[in-house]
């Protein structure tokens, strides 16, 4: 067994023993704070097929954490209002089902990402990184100036949405849901990093001239792994507005795009168990600093600098060693 695999089971053991801990000692917060983390860690992991093993620095990812959570938000506020969505022949109403959210906060978000990837993909470097963070900005300034769902104040849902056989407003309950959709998204992502796609992915990155010259289509492979990625980030959204049960434009911000990509740089790019290290160190951080300081960015970006200049496999890295492992 690798010294990464050992790192990896250990991060997947304080994912399980923290939360038990926290609720045998009725401590919800600390369950509540896990959850979090979780979430932001499958956004990370999303983000990682396009930055890790694609080699496209999104800015605009916050865009598809967005529409996830404005899905579960709308199907979830037409729920409580008992009012359809679309006054149409064919009437939508609400719903209060986490998997038919999920579902639909996928949909969305992918079809997104597949129309946005299309144009963004035309262009590479410096123009692929702006034209992602204006697609961004474009939605956070339609969800400010969209009065329907609340506008800049946000839309608040009163009760958290379902899950079949589940209590899901226990925290520890949600909390093993998150738990179990993060687990199960990895080892997709593991699976598809050793498929033919992730290797043909890989190797549009490293040479996409000699990959076109054996019949790949760089073009593509990155359409499909950014139309992914988005809905995997879209999925973490839906999960994050239902934890808060709350949706707001912020969502849709490019500091939240900044975030997760420092996830996955913190954790390591390119390594399976990388954006999961780099949430949890993340709101570590944010949870022991900021009840210190207000200013406790300041040394996340020390630490980042760090990570940057002496560590460039990430923290993850460092521990685990330099050579990069999917499993």
């Amino acid at each position: 067994m690798t010294r990464e695999a050992l790192v990896n089971g250990a991060l997947i053991a304080g994912l399980v023993l923290v939360p038990l801990w926290a609720w045998m000692a009725d401590e919800p917060f600390i369950i509540t704070l896990t959850t979090r983390a979780a979430i932001f860690a499958l956004a990370a992991v999303g983000l990682n097929l396009c930055l890790g093993t694609g080699g496209l620095v999104s800015l605009g990812h916050a865009a598809f954490f967005g529409i996830g959570g404005y899905a579960m938000g709308i199907l979830a506020s037409h729920a409580q209002s008992y009012q359809p969505i679309m006054e149409t022949p064919f009437l939508i109403n609400g719903t209060k089902s986490m998997p038919i959210i999920w579902l639909v906060a996928c949909l969305a978000s992918g079809l997104a990402a597949a129309l946005i990837g299309a144009l963004s993909l035309r262009t590479a470097g410096v123009y692929f990184i702006m034209i992602t963070l204006a697609f961004g900005q474009m939605l956070y300034y339609f969800a400010i100036s969209w009065p329907a769902y609340g506008g800049e104040d946000g839309l608040s849902i009163y009760v958290r949405n379902g899950f079949p056989g589940l209590n899901t407003l226990d925290p520890i309950q949600f909390y093993a849901l998150v738990f179990c959709i993060l687990m199960l998204t990895l080892g997709l992502m593991s699976r598809l990093m050793k498929s033919p796609f992730g290797l043909a992915l890989n190797a549009a990155r490293q040479s996409p001239l000699r990959a076109s010259t054996v019949g790949i289509s760089p073009y593509r492979l990155r359409l499909l792994a950014f139309t992914l990625s988005g809905m995997i980030t879209g999925l973490a959204g839906a999960l994050f507005a239902d934890l808060n049960r709350f949706v707001s434009p912020s969502m849709f911000s490019w500091q939240t795009s900044g975030e997760i990509i420092v996830f996955v740089i913190l954790g390591g790019t390119a390594r399976l168990f990388g954006p999961v290290a780099g949430a949890v160190v993340f709101i570590l951080l944010e949870h022991v600093l900021g009840g210190i300081s207000d200013y406790w960015h300041i040394h996340l970006g020390l630490l980042l600098l760090a990570v940057v200049l002496f560590a460039p496999g990430g923290l993850l890295g460092l521990i685990a060693g330099r050579r990069k492992i999917h499993v």
